[in-house]
């Protein structure tokens, strides 16, 4: 399996380490075991909230911030953002092969997320990791539109948290 992890840190809320950064790449390893996924390249952008509400009214008509924004390149019409996802080509990676199937673009908040580990008592790497989950299975083709598969969605988000050792 061959999935990479593309890190965009738009945002000054809190410094994305190295040890967050590692569990986001074993996160996306996770749900790519589970999907029975071969390769592919996810750009992950982590934003404050006036960049997301900006993304989120422009996108889904929707004037507010929201925690996370996923924009499959499968589903791209014209309206979706070009800009978000840009394929860098990695020096130490010459001469392997690299996935060419760019999956799309997750936008994260920061501050949201700071704010919703808070509210539900658990860490800020456990909440940026759920974001991260849901967003990757939203490009994945999942969504929670029913309670049916809102169930589906929430379980497998579970599953991958859990193993992560990401519980709340």
């Amino acid at each position: 399996m061959s999935l990479v992890l593309d890190i965009n840190n738009e945002q000054e809320a809190m410094p994305i380490s190295d040890a967050l950064v590692g569990k986001l790449k074993e996160l996306l390893a996770l749900v790519g075991e589970q999907e029975g996924l071969e390769s592919g390249e996810v750009s992950l952008s982590f934003v404050d909230d006036e960049t997301i509400r900006e993304l989120n009214r422009t996108y889904r008509g929707l004037d507010k911030p929201t925690d996370v924004l996923s924009f499959a390149l499968s589903e791209m019409g014209e309206d979706e953002p070009d800009i978000l996802y840009e394929v860098e080509e990695d020096e130490s990676a010459q001469g392997e092969d690299l996935p060419t199937d760019a999956l799309g673009d997750i936008v994260i908040s920061v501050p949201r997320a700071i704010a919703q580990a808070e509210e539900y008592g658990h860490s800020v790497e456990r909440e940026i990791g759920f974001l991260f989950v849901h967003g990757f299975l939203h490009l994945l083709g999942y969504d929670h539109g029913t309670e049916e598969d809102e169930k589906v969605m929430f379980s497998k988000q579970e599953t991958v948290l859990q193993q992560a050792g990401l519980t709340r």
